[in-house]
């Protein structure tokens, strides 16, 4: 196929498609979908290898939150019957992190609920990133807060963060459907605090929520032009309470498509399958890998992952090896451009779910043999909420 060919050659030379020819990937059929894989992967393994970094989710503050995000569990008005708890202490926090960092995970992401931190919520993040460095030294720190007043991602900079999170979600066109509470220009604006910072940008999207394939590429090249270090791809997870509790519109071959196009506009960037995967990808979540070079491990931030074993299982029967903690995740001529962390292990964060950043999670895959949910459907099968980890007395999932 010449549309795959000539991406790949342009992949290849980190050189950027045409709107059309990001278009044509999600255009093309289910018949070609391995054909598709198969080009995407290649420029996957010219910047990352065979390498699949881990990264792990701690929930600092969950439910509550003010914003009305129609996708989130936490969002203002929200019946979802989630965890509801108020910030974590800085030793409950890294005891949750180390569950993860034992697991294999060389990032732990720290999200908060809300619209953005306050001051003190700077230093109460501030407390629990040293705790965890602490018994840690060498781990990266990716904060999740919501939007950023000025001088606040200095702020954790200076505290030891090496990351913020904080997702565009979709494109500019339809932002005002799924969020009133703010603008995507206010999303915009705390990414560039974060870059400016001297921080490890990290944003990405949130496929299913009703979008079209434009919007989809209006966002992917939206992103391209922050320039992030990281870009998280989570699947809608229609949770139960939720104003698009029975949005269902994405099957495995469509999600490999959008993360195929994701990797050939941003072929040197660290995509990370974020939350979704095991509720849409479901079975076909090992092909993915050879589109992204990062995922979650164990659970999200309100709802439940795949089992943390089954991860480390899948990534070893794929042929794929997880990335040391000693490992630079960015090729060379990112990780020496001065982007944040990126002369560290490894760059990005963001699964998301809900939370103010922005963050969407995904799901427990108890249905792997089940029918692909309809548009409409209830599908709470699907989707288990969590009640272990962080903000309870259970042992986590990684």
């Amino acid at each position: 196929m010449d549309l795959l060919n000539t991406l790949v050659d342009k992949g290849l030379r980190r050189e950027l498609p045409t709107r059309e020819e990001a278009l044509a990937v999600l255009a093309t059929s289910d018949d070609d979908v391995l054909d598709v894989v198969a080009a995407a992967g290649k420029v996957r393994r010219q910047w990352f290898g065979r390498r699949v970094k881990l990264n792990y989710l701690v929930n600092l503050k969950s439910g509550l939150c003010p914003e009305d995000c129609s996708y989130c569990s936490q969002r203002l008005g929200s019946k979802a019957d989630i965890l509801k708890y108020t910030w974590l202490k800085p030793e409950q926090a890294s005891q949750a992190a180390a569950a993860g960092l034992a697991g294999g995970a060389k990032r732990v992401c720290l999200v908060a609920s809300g619209r953005g931190p306050t001051d003190r919520d700077i230093d109460r993040v501030a407390g629990t990133i040293k705790a965890i460095k602490g018994e840690n030294e060498n781990v990266e720190v990716c904060a999740c807060l919501g939007l950023l007043s000025d001088g606040q991602a200095e702020r954790l900079r200076e505290a030891g963060a090496d990351a913020y999170n904080h997702n565009l979600n979709t494109s500019e066109a339809t932002y005002g459907d799924i969020t009133t509470t703010h603008t995507y220009a206010d999303r915009v604006d705390t990414v560039s605090k974060a870059h400016a910072a001297g921080l490890s940008a990290c944003s990405g999207l949130i496929a299913g929520m009703g979008e079209s394939d434009e919007d989809l590429v209006d966002v992917v090249f939206s992103l391209r032009e922050l320039d992030p270090d990281s870009v998280p791809v989570n699947f809608l997870i229609p949770m139960e309470g939720t104003p698009l509790a029975t949005e269902w519109h994405l099957t495995p071959q469509r999600c490999l498509r959008i993360l195929a196009m994701v990797r050939f506009v941003c072929p040197d960037v660290e995509v990370r399958i974020a939350g979704g995967r095991e509720v849409h990808l479901r079975t076909m979540q090992p092909l993915a890998l050879h589109l992204a070079n990062s995922i979650f491990l164990g659970d999200y931030l309100t709802s439940e992952g795949q089992a943390g074993r089954t991860d480390l299982e899948m990534i070893a029967d794929a042929g794929f090896e997880v990335e040391g903690a000693g490992e630079v995740t960015l090729p060379e001529h990112r990780a020496t451009a001065g982007g944040g962390c990126g002369t560290h292990a490894g760059a990005g964060c963001g699964s998301h779910e809900d939370a103010g950043c922005g963050a969407h999670e995904g799901g427990d895959v108890r249905g792997t043999a089940a029918a692909v949910p309809a548009a409409g459907e209830l599908r709470s099968d699907l989707v288990a909420v969590r009640r272990r980890g962080a903000g309870t007395d259970l042992a986590p999932n990684a």
